[in-house]
C-alpha cells in the first residue's frame, strides 16, 4: 500500500510494540535481578549469623547454638537452608533440609559464589556460599533460600506491567494517529490546489506547504509554466506558419489556372490536388488553434463552462448561416478528458455539423464513468454506403466522404487516442447526420 499515513502508522505501531516488549522484558529482568540481589544480601547476613553461632570441637564436629539462628532453619522444608561442608568431605545440614542435601562445590580460601539450585519439593533455590576459617578449622558455609515467593510476585508484576504496557500502547497509538492526521492535513491544501488546477480555477499550486514537499511544488509550478509557454509558442507558430503560407499558396493556385499549363492537364491536376491538400492541412491547424483557445495544460474539460464560449466562436465562424446550436448537458456530468482535446473534438464535430446544417445543430453530453457525446444536424445526411465508409476503421475520412473529411478526421484521431468508440448514423431527431461518441472517464 502506497499511503504514507498508513505506512507511518504501521511502522510506528510496530516500533511501539517492539519498544513496549523490550521495556517489559527489561523491567522484568531488572525486578528479578534486584530481588535476587536483595535475597543474596540477606543470605550473606544469615551466613554471618550462622558463623557466629558455629562452634567447632577438636574432633572437627560443628555445634550450632540455636539461640543465634533464625528458627526457620529448623522447620522442615521451610525454604531456608544451610550446609556446612568441611575439608574432610563431611557435611552438616540444617534441620530444614530433613533427609535431603544440596551439592556444594569446593571453594578456595576467601572465595564466594552464588548460584541457582533445585531444592526439596522441586523448589527453586538461590544459594550463597563462602569459604571460612574459624578456630583453625576450614569449611564452606552455604545458605539457600526458596525463590518461589519472588517468582510469584514477579509473575504478578509482569502481568500488571503487561496490562499497563498495552494500555500505554493504545493511548500512544491514538495520539500517534492524531499527530499523523494533523501533520498530513497540511497536504490537503496541495490536493485542493490540484483539483482547482484541473478545473481551471487556478494556474499554479500554492507554495504555502510543508518544507518537505515545497521543492516538489516549486518544480511542478515551473513545469506548468514551461509547458504553458511551449504550448502557446507552438500554437502561435502553427498559426503564423499557416497564415504565412496562405499567400504563396494562393499565388500558386492562381498560377495553375494560367494558359501555360493548358498543354499539361495531368500536371495541372496533380498540382491542384497537392495544393488542395496543403490548404486542408493549414485549415486544420488554424482550426485547432482557434478552437483550443487558452487554458492551462492538463486541465480537465468542464462542458458547462467551456461549451457556451465554443458556441459563440462557431457562430462567428459560420456567421453567414442563421443556426440554432442547442446544448443539452446532464447536470451530473463531471469534468472529463483533457480540456484542449475535448474542445478540439467537440469543436470539430460541431463545426462539421454547422457546415451541413440547414438551421439547427443539437449537442448532447451525459454520463459519469462513461461519457456519451452526440452531435446531430438537420442537414442532408449521408447515404448508407457513405455511413459505412465513415465507420470503417483505418480509413482516413478526408479520403472518403467529401466535406466531412477534415473535422471528422480530427475527431476520429482524438477518440482513438482515448480508446473510445465513434459511430455514424442517421439522426433520429433532426434527420441529418448523427455522430455518437463514448469515452471512458
Amino acid at each position: 500500500m502506497n499511503s504514507l499515513p498508513q505506512q507511518l502508522r504501521r511502522g510506528l505501531t510496530l516500533s511501539l510494540m517492539l519498544l513496549m516488549a523490550l521495556l517489559w522484558w527489561a523491567g522484568s529482568l531488572a525486578v528479578r535481578t534486584l530481588g535476587e540481589d536483595l535475597i543474596g544480601s540477606r543470605l550473606e547476613h544469615d551466613a554471618e549469623s550462622l558463623l557466629t553461632a558455629i562452634t567447632l570441637s577438636s574432633k572437627n564436629q560443628p555445634k550450632i547454638s540455636c539461640k543465634h539462628i533464625n528458627p526457620i532453619y529448623n522447620r522442615p522444608f521451610s525454604g531456608h537452608y544451610y550446609i556446612i561442608h568441611l575439608d574432610n568431605e563431611s557435611s552438616y545440614n540444617s534441620r530444614s533440609l530433613w533427609d535431603q542435601t544440596l551439592e556444594v562445590p569446593h571453594l578456595k580460601a576467601g572465595e564466594t559464589e552464588q548460584w541457582h539450585a533445585t531444592g526439596p519439593s522441586e523448589q527453586k533455590l538461590l544459594v550463597w556460599a563462602k569459604y571460612f576459617e574459624k578456630q583453625n578449622h576450614h569449611f564452606t558455609l552455604a545458605v539457600a533460600e526458596d525463590l518461589t515467593p519472588l517468582e510469584r510476585h514477579l509473575s504478578l508484576f509482569q502481568w500488571i506491567f503487561a496490562a499497563l504496557s498495552v494500555a500505554a500502547l493504545f493511548i500512544l497509538l491514538l495520539v500517534q494517529k492524531q499527530v499523523i492526521h494533523k501533520s498530513f492535513q497540511r497536504l490537503n491544501a496541495v490536493q485542493a490546489d490540484i483539483q482547482h488546477l484541473e478545473q481551471g480555477e487556478t494556474g499554479s499550486l500554492s507554495e504555502d506547504v510543508p518544507d518537505e514537499v515545497l521543492p516538489l511544488v516549486k518544480e511542478f509550478n515551473r513545469l506548468l509554466e514551461l509547458l504553458a509557454l511551449r504550448l502557446e509558442r507552438s500554437r502561435n507558430s502553427l498559426g503564423n506558419l499557416a497564415h504565412a503560407l496562405k499567400g504563396p499558396l494562393n499565388l500558386l493556385v492562381q498560377s495553375l489556372d494560367s494558359a501555360a499549363l493548358d498543354d499539361h492537364p495531368e500536371l495541372r491536376q496533380q498540382a491542384q490536388v497537392q495544393t488542395q491538400r496543403i490548404h486542408q492541412l493549414m485549415e486544420r491547424e488554424l482550426k485547432r488553434a482557434r478552437l483550443a483557445g487558452g487554458g492551462s495544460p492538463g486541465q480537465r474539460f468542464n462542458a458547462q463552462q467551456e461549451l457556451p464560449d465554443l458556441i459563440k466562436v462557431l457562430k462567428q465562424v459560420h456567421i453567414k448561416h442563421t443556426l440554432d446550436i442547442e446544448l443539452q448537458i446532464a447536470t451530473e456530468t463531471p469534468a472529463f478528458g483533457d480540456r484542449e482535446d475535448m474542445l478540439e473534438l467537440i469543436g470539430n464535430l460541431l463545426d462539421n455539423a454547422c457546415k451541413w446544417a440547414k438551421s439547427k445543430v443539437l449537442c448532447r453530453i451525459s454520463g459519469n464513468h462513461s461519457i456519451h457525446i452526440s452531435v446531430d444536424d438537420d442537414g442532408p445526411g449521408r447515404s448508407e454506403s457513405e455511413l459505412e465508409q465513415l465507420t470503417q476503421r483505418g480509413i482516413k475520412l478526408d479520403e472518403t466522404v467529401e466535406g466531412h473529411g477534415l473535422g471528422l478526421s480530427i475527431a476520429k484521431d482524438i477518440v482513438k487516442l482515448y480508446n473510445g468508440k465513434m459511430e455514424f448514423k442517421h439522426s433520429p431527431t433532426l434527420s441529418g447526420l448523427h455522430v455518437g461518441i463514448i469515452l471512458e472517464n
